[in-house]
C-alpha cells in the first residue's frame, strides 16, 4: 500500500445515489454511472456535479467511458446499452443483445466493446451494430484494457487474460500469468505495459511485452494447500461432475452415495443412494434435464445406470464388464443426449451408444482391432463429434474418425493403461492423457494423430483437466498423495501435494482458482493464499526542490522488520528504487514510475525476508546509486 499526504476531499454530487463508475475525458470533463439510471456530469473537474438528460432507463448503469466531450457510453444491468452522441444531453438505448449485467464498457476509434456476466462479450465497430462474441464460458468477464479494437484484452473469473489479437474474434488468445483467483480490472498505459488485480489478495500483476507474459511482484509467494471436504468412501474413476445450470453446484460420488456442493464445493451433502452397483466409475448430470444422471458402476455384471428422478429410483440400462480402473462411460460435450460407453473387449463387444439421454444404448460395431483389451477412458473431440480417443490398458491410444465404427491406434503402448484423458474446447486439436503405472503425460496437438511425451512427472499418472475458461491451465493427479499443475500450457509441472492424502481418482479444474481432485478416500479442494512481499508507505516529506540527487542510508540500521529509505530528486522523472540480495536477485520494488521533484520517504517491512544483508538501489533521470543494509531477526 502506498499513502501520499496530498489530502482526499469528498464532492456530493446531490443525491445519495450509490455512484458505479467514474471517467473523466480531460481535467475537468467528467461522467458518474449511478444505481436507477442516472448519469451526472462536470465540467469543473468533479467540484459540481448536474444529471445529464434522461437516459430512459432505471436500470443500474454499472460502467461509463467517454472518447471525447460528446460520444460516451453506459452499460448496466439485464443487458442495458445507452449511447450519447451528444455529451449525455440525449440518450439512445440499445436492448435486446443479452440478459446478462454488463460490468464494463470501453470505446476505441474504430469500436466499442461490453463485457459482463457468464462470459458475456458484445462488440460493435464503428459503422456496425452490437453483437455477441461466443466467449464459450461461464465466468463473468469484468475489465477491458487494450489500444483498439482489434488489440483488447479482457480479464474474469478465477483469473483468466484473453484477448483478441490476430483476428481472434471468440477471443481465444489467452495470456499466460501466474493470478489463480479472480481478476476484476485490467490496465494498459501503453501497448506493452499492463496491470491487472484481483479482489481476493494484494497482489498486481504485470506484463511488460503486451500480454506475452506476466509476472506477479518481487518476492510474491503463492501458497498452495489441499483441503480435505467432507465427502469420503471408496472412489474411483472419475465422478466429479459440474451442476449444467448452476455454476456454484457440483456432484461427485463416492461408492453408490451421491453428493452435492451449492457453493462451489465448500460444504458437501449426500441427495441419493445409487441402489444398483457397489462404486461408480462415471457419472454425468444430464444438461438436456438436471433429473437425469447417468452413471457407470460395478455390479454383477458391470452396468449401466439411469435415473430420470434426480436419483430416487435408478434403471439397470445395460450391462457390460468394464475395466476395474476405468471411466469407460462419456459424455458428448457437443450434444449432450449422446453418450460413449467402451467395455472389456470380448467377443462380440464394441463400443456403445446412446442418442436418448442415456435411456438405450446400442452396439455401434464390434471393436475391430483385436488389440483392443480393456479401455480405460474415452473422450469427444470439441466440435467434431465423429472423432474420439481411447485409451486402453497397456497405454495404447486409438482414434476413431467415424463415431466409434472403426478404431486405429495412434500411440502405441508404453505402461499399463491410460487412466484419464482431457481435452479444452478452446483448443480443440488438443489433448493430454495420463499413463499408470509410469510418470509420463502425453499430449496432441494435431487432433490424435500423434501424441508426444509433454512432461515426466514421478509416481503414477491418474485423472488430469484442462481448465474449463482458460486451456493454459492442466491439473493432472497420481495414483497416490500427489499432482501436478501447470499455468503455462504444460510446458512446465510442478507436484502440489501439501495437504493431499490417499490415492487419486478424478479431477475437475471448473475455474483458474477452483480445483477439485477426487481421491479414492475423499475429495479435496485447492486453497490457494497469496503473499506480497513489502508492506511500504511513501510520503513527501518537503515540497521544496532539493538541490541535488541523494540516496540516504536507511535508518535504523540494521533493522527489523522494518526501515526507512529517504531520497530526494530535483528535478521530475521516472524513478525506480528496487532491493537485492547478496547474490544479485531482486527481492521487492518500492518504487516504480513518474515521481515529481522532491524529498520522499519509503517505508519497507522485510518481514518475509531472511536475516541478511541486502542492497538498495535507486535509479532517476540517468542517475544510479545503491546503498548496503542489514536485515537482523
Amino acid at each position: 500500500m502506498k499513502t501520499f499526504n496530498s489530502p482526499i476531499l469528498n464532492y456530493n454530487i446531490g443525491s445519495n445515489v450509490s455512484v458505479n463508475s467514474v471517467y473523466f475525458v480531460n481535467a475537468n470533463l467528467g461522467f458518474l454511472s449511478c444505481d436507477g439510471g442516472s448519469v451526472y456530469k462536470s465540467v469543473n473537474g468533479g467540484l459540481n456535479w448536474t444529471l445529464t438528460g434522461s437516459t430512459g432507463t432505471t436500470n443500474n448503469l454499472n460502467s461509463i467511458y467517454f472518447i471525447d466531450d460528446l460520444k460516451g457510453v453506459a452499460v448496466g444491468d439485464q443487458g442495458l446499452i445507452i449511447e450519447t452522441a451528444n455529451g449525455g444531453t440525449d440518450w439512445t438505448t440499445v436492448t435486446g443483445i443479452t440478459t446478462r449485467d454488463l460490468l464494463d464498457v470501453k470505446i476505441f476509434t474504430d469500436g466499442m466493446v461490453a463485457v459482463g456476466e457468464y462470459g458475456t462479450i458484445l462488440t460493435k465497430e464503428t459503422t456496425g451494430s452490437w453483437t455477441s462474441v461466443n466467449t464459450r464460458t461461464d465466468s463473468d468477464i469484468r475489465g477491458i484494457s487494450g489500444s483498439s479494437f482489434n488489440d483488447i484484452h479482457v480479464v474474469g473469473g478465477g483469473g483468466f487474460i484473453r484477448n483478441n489479437k490476430n483476428g481472434s474474434s471468440n477471443f481465444f488468445n489467452f495470456e499466460i500469468n501466474p493470478m489463480l483467483a479472480n481478476l476484476v480490472d485490467i490496465f494498459y498505459y501503453s501497448n506493452d505495459l499492463g496491470f491487472a488485480v484481483s479482489s481476493l489478495n494484494d497482489a498486481i500483476i504485470r506484463t511488460t511485452n503486451a500480454g506475452q507474459s506476466w509476472e506477479l511482484p518481487a518476492g510474491t509467494t503463492a501458497s498452495m494447500n489441499w483441503i480435505q471436504k467432507s465427502p469420503s468412501g471408496s472412489g474411483i474413476g472419475n465422478n466429479l461432475c459440474m451442476h449444467p445450470k448452476d455454476r456454484n453446484s457440483a456432484f461427485v460420488v463416492y461408492g453408490n452415495k451421491v453428493y452435492v456442493s451449492r457453493d462451489r464445493s465448500e460444504t458437501w451433502t449426500q441427495i441419493a443412494t445409487i441402489s444398483i452397483g457397489s462404486r461408480a466409475h462415471s457419472f454425468y448430470v444430464s444438461p438436456v434435464d438436471t433429473n437425469i444422471w447417468v452413471a457407470a458402476i460395478e455390479s454383477s455384471p458391470d452396468c449401466i445406470v439411469r435415473t430420470t428422478n434426480y436419483g430416487a429410483t435408478w434403471t439397470n440400462i445395460l450391462a457390460r464388464d468394464f475395466s476395474t480402473y476405468g471411466q469407460p462411460l462419456e459424455m458428448d460435450q457437443n450434444n449432450p443426449s449422446v453418450f460413449y460407453f467402451a467395455p472389456s473387449n470380448s467377443s462380440g463387444t464394441g463400443v456403445y451408444k446412446s442418442t436418448d439421454d442415456g435411456a438405450t444404448f446400442n452396439l455401434v460395431a464390434p471393436y475391430n482391432n483385436s488389440a483392443i483389451g480393456q479401455p480405460c477412458d474415452l473422450i469427444v473431440k470439441w466440435d467434431e463429434p465423429n472423432v474420439l480417443y481411447m485409451g486402453d490398458d497397456g497405454a495404447d491410444i486409438y482414434k476413431s474418425t467415424n463415431s466409434a465404427l472403426t478404431w486405429t491406434q495412434v500411440k502405441p503402448g508404453s505402461s499399463s493403461e491410460v487412466p484419464s484423458m482431457c481435452n479444452s474446447v478452446f483448443e480443440n486439436t488438443m489433448c493430454y492423457a495420463t499413463t499408470w503405472s509410469s510418470s509420463q503425460v502425453y499430449k496432441t496437438v494435431n487432433s490424435g494423430d500423434t501424441w508426444n511425451v509433454q512432461s515426466n512427472n514421478s509416481g503414477s499418472g491418474w485423472g488430469s483437466d484442462v481448465c474449463h475458461e482458460d486451456p493454459t491451465v492442466v491439473l493432472t493427479g497420481n495414483y497416490g498423495s500427489q499432482s501436478y499443475f501447470s499455468t503455462n500450457g504444460g510446458v512446465n509441472f510442478f507436484n502440489v501435494n501439501s495437504g493431499l492424502g490417499g490415492a487419486g481418482a478424478g479431477i475437475m479444474v471448473p475455474e483458474r482458482g477452483y480445483l477439485l481432485n477426487m481421491q479414492t478416500g475423499s475429495l479435496y479442494k485447492m486453497n490457494i493464499t497469496y503473499s506480497v512481499l513489502t508492506s511500504l508507505n511513501e510520503i513527501i516529506t518537503s515540497s521544496s526542490i532539493p538541490s541535488q540527487f541523494e540516496l540516504s542510508q536507511n535508518y535504523p540500521n540494521p533493522f527489523n522488520p522494518s526501515t526507512t529509505i529517504k531520497f530526494a530528486l530535483p528535478v521530475a522523472g521516472d524513478v525506480s528504487l528496487k532491493v537485492y540480495d547478496r547474490l544479485g536477485k531482486e527481492v521487492a520494488e518500492l518504487a516504480d514510475g513518474f515521481r515529481n521533484a522532491g524529498t520522499y520517504e519509503i517505508n519497507f517491512d522485510a518481514s518475509q525476508l531472511s536475516s541478511g544483508i541486502y542492497f538498495y538501489k535507486l535509479s532517476a533521470n540517468g542517475m544510479i546509486n545503491t546503498k548496503k543494509m542489514t536485515l537482523i531477526k
